[in-house]
């Protein structure tokens, strides 16, 4: 069956960017299981376009540790090592606070009033009707317009990686975390926090976010 390119910006991004950002949500989400081929062609007649910008886009997510390709084997989804969820807590419990701080500081009103409209949804999700895919990616949505409204693309780029890792280790054990509600829910008080310009408030609340995330999944494996 074959399945198109999708995205929020699909209608405007260029082909190569849309079947990177449909390959990267399947990797994320664990729609290609950790460990499984990647077969270009196969891929491609998928999503209903050529080789070249799957390749383009494989390439892409080998940098991001989503794929590794071996000579003469092929190109394959990279495993999901919970031994990697300390080293990516820490570059996070450093930097989301910053990305934090910074939104807090530069959001113009127009940023300000998104992120409380984010916040207002936030409080309204039912974690327990609400499915595990829409879950996991406005968990996504969230963290990545507080990281464009940080203004520093570098930053951004960093986050969006490490964030999509650890969305990787959630998603492998949504269905044993008990304080997922929780979790979902510190989303409002900090997206209130970065709208009101409270920077000190807004970068604890990050910092305790990915540290509790962290201490949340190692009661489960």
């Amino acid at each position: 069956m074959k399945t198109m390119v999708r995205g929020p910006e699909a209608s405007n991004a260029p082909l190569a960017d849309r079947v990177y950002t449909t390959i990267l949500d399947r990797l994320i989400m664990l729609d290609i299981p950790p460990h499984a081929a990647i077969v270009e062609g196969e891929l491609a007649q998928q999503l209903g376009v050529g080789r070249t910008p799957v390749r383009e886009a494989l390439k892409r997510l080998e940098a991001e540790r989503l794929v590794v390709s071996y000579p003469r084997r092929g190109t394959f989804a990279t495993g999901v090592d919970v031994a990697d969820l300390g080293h990516i807590s820490e570059i996070r419990s450093h930097l989301e606070p910053v990305a934090a701080r910074r939104a807090s500081e530069l959001s113009p009103d127009g940023v300000r009033k998104g992120l409380i409209a984010m916040a207002d949804r936030t409080d309204q999700l039912d974690v327990a009707k609400v499915g595990r895919d829409e879950l996991l990616r406005w968990d996504l949505t969230v963290h990545r317009a507080i990281y464009d409204a940080a203004r520093n693309p570098h930053l951004s780029d960093v986050l969006r990686r490490y964030d999509n890792l650890a969305t990787r280790i959630f998603c492998m054990f949504l269905d044993r975390l008990p304080t997922v509600a929780t979790h979902v829910g510190e989303h409002g008080p900090l997206l209130r926090a970065i709208a009101a310009g409270d920077g000190q408030k807004a970068a604890h609340l990050a910092h305790d976010h990915v540290t509790g995330f962290e201490a949340a999944i190692r009661t489960v494996i």
